[in-house]
Parts: C-alpha cells; sequence; structure tokens
C-alpha cells in the first residue's frame, strides 16, 4: 500500500513493515515551515496495523521524520505491543537510541540479517544496499552518517526499496548478487534541475532502467505526488513514466 512519498505498508510472511514513514504535514525539522504535504498519506497511523519492521534509508527530513516514528511507537505502546524494529544505515543508530527508540539495526551496505540475529524478523532476511546518495540533516552536519537501500527476502520472493538514489550500475550488482526481484518501489519524483538532481534522484526515465537492471517483475513508482521538493511540475513524473516505459517497450502492468 502506497501511504505517500517514500512511505509503504508491506504485509509480507506474517510480517508489516513500513518504509521511510512521513505523516506529518511538512517535511521539515519544524512545524511552521518547509516543504508542505500536497496531498494527505493514504493511511493515517490511527489505521496501520501492528508494524513490525521499520526501514529507515537515510536521514532527510523527508526520509526520516521524528514525529511519525513517535506517533508509530505510541499507537504500539498503547495497544500492548512491542516497538517496531527499525532498521537503519551504518551510524544513524545513535540518532535513534538517543531519542529513547530501543530496537535498533544497523545494516551496512551488503550486510544481511535475519532472524537467527533480529527474531523479529521471523523468516524473512534483509540485506543492506548501495545506492548513490548522501545525508545531511543539519547544513552543518554532512554524510556523518551512511544510506542504503535494502532487500527484503523471503520464501515468496524479494523486495527492494532503495530510499533516494540516482543511477548507477548498482542496480545489475544487486541483481548480480541477491537475484532477480518480485516487487520493487522505484523513486520517480525530485529530478529537476537535472544538472544538479541527476547524481542523487532518478527521473522516471531512471527508474525504468533500474527496472530493468533489477530483472523486477512488478514495480511501483514512490517518492512524487505528495511533497513539491523541486523544480518539476508536481503532476509531470508519471505522465514522463508512461512515455519512458513506451520508449523501453515495458508493458505498463509492470511498473504502477
Amino acid at each position: 500500500t502506497w501511504i505517500g512519498h517514500s512511505t509503504f505498508l508491506v504485509q509480507l510472511e506474517g510480517r508489516n513493515l513500513l518504509t521511510d514513514p512521513i505523516f506529518t504535514d511538512r517535511a521539515a525539522p519544524v512545524y511552521f515551515a518547509g516543504p508542505r504535504r500536497i496531498t494527505p498519506p493514504g493511511l493515517a497511523v490511527s489505521q496501520l496495523p501492528r508494524i513490525d519492521i521499520v526501514l529507515i534509508s537515510h536521514d532527510h527530513h523527508d526520509h526520516l521524520n521524528l514525529g511519525s516514528l513517535r506517533a508509530i511507537t505510541q499507537k504500539a505502546a498503547a495497544a500492548g505491543e512491542p516497538e517496531p524494529l527499525f532498521l537503519v544505515p551504518e551510524g544513524l543508530g545513535a540518532w535513534f537510541r538517543r531519542r529513547r527508540f530501543h530496537r535498533v539495526e544497523e545494516l551496512r551496505w551488503w550486510h544481511t540479517l535475519d532472524g537467527a540475529h533480529a527474531p523479529e524478523l521471523g523468516a524473512l532476511r534483509v540485506h543492506g544496499t548501495p545506492a548513490q546518495h548522501w545525508s545531511q540533516r543539519f547544513p552543518w552536519i554532512v554524510n556523518r552518517t551512511h544510506w542504503c537501500g535494502f532487500v527484503v527476502e523471503g520464501a515468496g520472493g524479494r523486495l527492494f526499496f532503495p530510499g533516494d538514489t540516482g543511477y548507477s550500475r548498482d542496480f545489475l550488482d544487486i541483481r548480480d548478487r541477491l537475484g532477480a526481484m518480485s516487487v520493487s518501489l522505484l523513486p520517480i519524483g525530485a529530478y529537476e534541475p537535472r544538472w544538479f538532481m541527476a547524481p542523487m534522484h532518478t527521473a522516471p526515465e531512471d527508474a525504468v532502467r533500474i527496472h530493468r537492471d533489477l530483472e523486477s517483475k512488478l514495480s511501483v513508482a514512490m517518492h512524487w505526488g505528495t511533497f513539491a521538493l523541486t523544480d518539476e511540475p508536481f503532476d509531470e513524473p508519471p505522465r514522463l513514466l508512461a512515455q519512458a516505459l513506451r520508449d523501453a517497450q515495458v508493458r505498463p502492468e509492470h511498473f504502477w
């Protein structure tokens, strides 16, 4: 279920996962300034099922949102449920522990967690994967923590979530190391101007290349239609995606 921006609810083999949850009105460190939400979340926090695992790809404010994380853990506590397991890039665990989140595991690129190390995963295995991006929580704190994508692997297949990324050959490496993807959640927005954004954010045509590199059976577009972060028209990404799919001769039912 696409909730908005890069936030998905994924239900897989008896586990409920959230990706980069943001439910607040602004993607910013304060409630009164910064990019404002244009479309509401597809689900409110109150409508979520029990959340077992939260994937955090990096520390930018539209992906790591403290208010949303606290709302999720408060809902769990009120229901008598355990705090979710937060899977985060290398170096970001200290940020969580300072804010009294207790169940945190860091992943390096190509590092794997399974149920033997983190029982919350059950039968799932989670792999940290490379991404071409950067980290910056505040203007004076740059690249102090890492960033990563994730492959969540179960008996039924593989789910890929890259967070934010530019296009690179990393996706060929991911396929070669871990196999073809069953479902890929791929960013298609926040790409203009290209001279500046191309190394860090994929445009729709880049997302189609990633879809093909991963040999993904199904891809789902994200990182558009929620916050106006960059220069492209708000409703342009799906139009360019449709054209890129035609150009690449990819059937539209394979990339929603």
